[in-house]
């Protein structure tokens, strides 16, 4: 054999090797092609449980792909303001945004129906829902529309109604109260006198102080609690009853999702679903304690009256039938919601709520 044959019959055996190892090796790396998005979150790190939600997505797709899939999570205002998050994932300049679908109300309303509105769903039925009963699939048909998909990512259980400067007893007491609260609570709380205010979180303290205005609603105990507002605004209302199950969304730039391999969109959606479990858990957890420690330094709890809450749910429905007349995507999502609404707090009212009244009275009673 001449040199010249051996090295083509050589050269040609070399590369039916390469080939058979690119046929082996790569086919391993290519389930876990490398990734890398950065996500806006609406949250600042200091509301550790709500903005932890978007970690724990992060945590759980690097360890599922051995770290091919990085998720790199930025506060809000690190690359865009919180409120701007579900613009920045929309026009590309993040990949995706954690963040709570109300905010953008102002834009739609429908946007709101994917969070919560008030007189929905407690989380527990907004899961339901979500998942089982066509939520997420008739949320993304709106969310198609502003160039994003979104999974539900997180939730806070029944938020508290707020902190007030003084006692409301009557829909009387409600007339000109300065109160923070926006979207659609906003508009509902309007049509009974309430003066709604748009205030950022690090100026509420401060306007309560100030008198500025009367009263304002955050979160829950766990997060309320960092702020102090006890100190400045002591009757601590409940429930939030516009936020009876709020969900955060994780919300990715559509086009960046469709681009994900099929492997990948399931790991996605296990991930999110994994972190909506885990902040409800985790707020389950941590409100018990938080609670105990606001009224210990100075929080009076006080329900809201009967009279309150019945006016603000005729007050809701006739801001829902307004829009409903107007806006055929919000028609369609909130027929959903009201349809399941009533058959889900017919079954609520038999076993769960009989057993969770007798555990509490025997809370009260001092017997657990």
């Amino acid at each position: 054999m001449d040199r010249r044959s051996f090295f083509k019959k050589a050269g040609a055996a070399g590369v039916g090797a390469a080939a058979a190892t690119a046929l082996a090796a790569p086919a391993i790396a290519q389930s876990n092609p490398k990734v890398t998005w950065r996500i806006a979150s609406s949250f600042p790190k200091s509301l550790d449980t709500i903005y932890g939600g978007a970690e724990v997505f992060s945590k759980m797709l690097s360890e599922a792909t051995d770290g091919n899939f990085q998720v790199q999570v930025f506060a809000a205002g690190e690359i865009v303001p919180g409120l701007q998050a579900a613009d920045a994932a929309a026009n590309g300049t993040v990949e995706g945004c954690h963040t709570v679908a109300y905010y953008y109300v102002g834009k739609d309303p429908t946007w709101a129906l994917g969070a919560a509105v008030p007189f929905a769903l407690n989380a527990r039925g907004m899961n339901a829902w979500h998942y089982h009963g066509g939520g997420i699939a008739l949320f993304n048909e709106f969310l198609a529309k502003q160039g994003l998909y979104g999974l539900p990512g997180g939730n806070t259980g029944v938020q508290m109604g707020g902190w007030f400067r003084k006692e409301i007893n009557t829909v009387a007491d409600l007339q000109g109260l300065k109160m923070r609260i926006g979207g659609f609570a906003g508009q509902v709380l309007s049509k009974l006198g309430v003066v709604p205010q748009q205030i950022a979180g690090g100026d509420i303290y401060p306007a309560l102080e100030k008198g500025t205005i009367d009263a304002a609603e955050w979160v829950g105990p766990y997060d309320d609690e960092k702020l102090g507002f006890q100190k400045v605004a002591p009757y601590y209302y409940y429930p939030g009853f516009w936020e009876g199950g709020p969900t955060v969304h994780l919300m990715f730039n559509k086009a960046k999702y469709e681009e994900l391999s099929p492997a990948y969109k399931s790991l996605v959606h296990t991930a999110a679903q994994a972190a909506d479990a885990n902040m409800l858990q985790k707020y389950d957890y941590l409100n018990p304690t938080a609670i105990k420690n606001l009224v210990a330094n100075g929080a009076q709890l006080r329900p809201f009256s009967q009279e309150i809450l019945s006016a603000s749910f005729d007050a809701a429905n006739e801001v829902y039938a307004d829009v409903e007349g107007k806006n055929p995507d919000f028609k369609k999502i909130w027929e959903s919601i009201k349809a399941f609404r009533k058959d889900y707090y017919v079954n609520m009212q038999i076993a769960e709520y009989n057993y969770d009244t007798f555990m509490m009275i025997q809370q009260r009673g001092s017997k657990l």
